[in-house]
């Protein structure tokens, strides 16, 4: 008896949780609440089975207990017990499975005058391409994939040159307008998932898989990768921020396309020597760092990390933050440089300055125990420490290994990487956390000193 007690007890237990949870679904945001439809019906008749398969136990407990005296009559097959339970679980089956397969037709057959926009994820980020005036996307091809060409766009095919690029894990989109999405991933699977639309769909390398939905309502919505993707999968995140039309196009405007992208002209070094004016005060006539002035190495820096972080000191997406006392002051001299051109010159001439390895300044450090921290951040800066442009990972061999401490530290306190103009500064953060102590720091960045 105490043990049917225990299965009533659960019955009812579970029932009472799943009416009066305050946990369930977040606001639908687009046209798919039929998904919803179809959890509650996958929800209503697996209860009805665990309920009825739970009482059943009970009625066999107490109906059949041991009595004395009576006798269990030996009945090893049923073909009516049989038969019945064929059909009930039948039907259940088919009311768990037809709903899905219908909507699934449907979650894949965009109406012909959706938008059309590609989802583009590599590890561990996204990046968005929207077809230009032409209203067509161009042809693209694995191998025209490259640091200067990360979409792997045909340069052959005029339909691609009007084609916006958005390098940007934060993707914009219209409200009310039906948004048809070409998923394609240039590495591993991937999924792109965004919770509050109620849909999910994988990315294969090798094939352009699709699905559509519409947006109901303004806001902004979490993007995520459900696939496990490898070592960063859970900093692969984005945002969908869903707007008016005009503040759709506003955003939009602001990215290249892929003929403006490709045919950016290099910095002038001459043109950047007299602005590097400026930065020779703190961070030395050859760009070597001075630790004193808590400059760092630049020489031997990627190109497109400095642009990028030239760019936002010169936004406020670094050294806006209060406990951010040298950002603050740097903040000021990025100012100094009034346009990318300006940015791009200086930048072109600290590559031409020689790159000589930053003398460490750490005490003794367990490169042991750092080599195998590292491990994890090889995955995005590489093996060699040189950084990967496709993984938005700078340079880390060579460069200065106190300012590295320093930034891990900033990173994990939230002093740097949760601006919201830094899309990438929150990857960074949360990989930053798996250091426990400024030990670990010092361990990391002992070994990067060795990397050559």
């Amino acid at each position: 008896m105490a043990v049917a007690i225990v299965l009533v007890l659960l019955v009812l237990g579970s029932l009472l949780f799943h009416f009066l949870s305050p946990w369930y679904f977040t606001p639908i945001a687009s046209n798919w609440g039929v998904i919803d439809n179809i959890i509650t019906i996958t929800l209503v008749v697996t209860a009805v089975v665990f309920v009825a398969v739970s009482l059943f136990m009970v009625y066999c407990l107490v109906r059949f207990r041991h009595r004395k005296g009576s006798q269990a009559a030996y009945e090893p097959e049923s073909k009516k017990l049989e038969t019945w339970l064929i059909i009930l679980t039948a039907i259940g089956i088919a009311a768990l499975l037809a709903p899905g397969l219908f909507v699934y037709a449907k979650f894949v057959d965009a109406p012909k005058d959706a938008a059309v926009f590609e989802a583009l994820g590599r590890q561990w980020h996204w990046m968005f391409r929207f077809p230009g005036k032409d209203g067509v996307l161009g042809t693209v091809d694995a191998r025209y994939v490259s640091d200067a060409n990360p979409f792997g766009v045909d340069p052959n095919d005029p339909n691609g040159q009007d084609d916006v690029l958005v390098a940007s894990p934060e993707l914009h989109l219209p409200v009310g307008v039906p948004q048809k999405a070409l998923l394609r991933s240039i590495d591993v699977l991937h999924d792109f998932t965004v919770p509050q639309f109620r849909f999910k769909m994988g990315l294969i390398p090798g094939l352009v898989t699709h699905t559509w939905f519409t947006p109901t309502r303004t806001g902004t919505f979490d993007l995520l990768c459900q696939e496990l993707c490898g070592i960063g999968h859970f900093t692969m995140r984005g945002k969908v921020v869903v707007e008016d039309a005009a503040a759709f196009q506003s955003w939009l405007n602001g990215y290249p396309t892929f003929a403006q992208a490709s045919a950016q002209v290099a910095g002038d070094a001459s043109a950047g020597a007299a602005s590097f004016a400026v930065c020779e005060a703190c961070h030395g006539a050859q760009a070597q760092g001075n630790p004193a002035l808590h400059a760092p190495k630049l020489s031997g820096q990627s190109d497109w990390y400095l642009s990028r972080q030239l760019r936002n000191f010169r936004s406020g997406a670094r050294g806006a933050h209060e406990k951010d006392t040298f950002g603050q002051m740097m903040a000021p001299m990025a100012a100094t440089l009034p346009d990318d051109a300006a940015i791009n010159n200086v930048v072109a001439y600290i590559r031409t300055l020689p790159d000589h390895p930053a003398p460490p300044t750490l005490a003794a450090t367990r490169t042991d125990n750092g080599r195998s921290l590292y491990d994890t951040c090889a995955a995005c800066h590489g093996v060699d420490g040189h950084g990967i442009q496709a993984t938005n990972a700078p340079r880390l061999a060579g460069m200065s290994d106190w300012y590295l401490v320093t930034q891990l530290q900033n990173f994990e306190h939230g002093v740097r990487g949760l601006n919201p103009k830094d899309p990438y500064g929150p990857q960074m953060a949360s990989m930053s956390a798996m250091l426990k102590d400024d030990q670990e720091r010092a361990d990391l960045a002992g070994f990067v000193n060795s990397l050559r």
